[in-house]
């Protein structure tokens, strides 16, 4: 599928097509992914470890990235590309996930603030 019209080489191994590797070209290219088909991994630089993915695709994510190409802020993070964490206020939150892009927590009632960090007009107490 990925071999060149040379052919392959005395030893046997034969050339192949910038996306296939091996000695038949029976497999994909680092950067590549989809044997038979090898399509470039694509991976978003701004979250990826490197453009080498799994043979499925998955691209290799910083620690705050996710998606398949890491284009996406993981669980915990907001606000793509910088992906910033949330720090949810634990007593005022209702978990430590905020919403994707403008990082507003999931507050507890009576709570309010970006971070969940402060008590509603009429409320008091906070964090009791």
């Amino acid at each position: 599928v990925g071999t060149l019209p040379g052919g392959c080489d005395s030893a046997g191994n034969c050339f192949c097509r910038a996306e296939f590797a091996g000695p038949r070209c029976e497999q994909c290219s680092p950067g590549y992914h989809s044997y038979p088909h090898c399509y470039a991994c694509s991976c978003d630089p701004r979250g990826a470890v490197d453009n080498n993915c799994s043979p499925a695709g998955q691209c290799r994510c910083h620690g705050n990235f996710a998606g398949h190409t890491c284009n996406q802020c993981a669980l915990g993070f907001y606000g793509f590309p910088s992906c910033t964490p949330c720090q949810c206020s634990r007593e005022g939150s209702l978990h430590g996930s905020c919403e994707q892009d403008t990082g507003q927590c999931s507050c507890r009632p009576g709570v309010t603030g970006l971070r969940c960090d402060s008590c509603q007009p009429g409320a008091y107490g906070f964090p009791h």
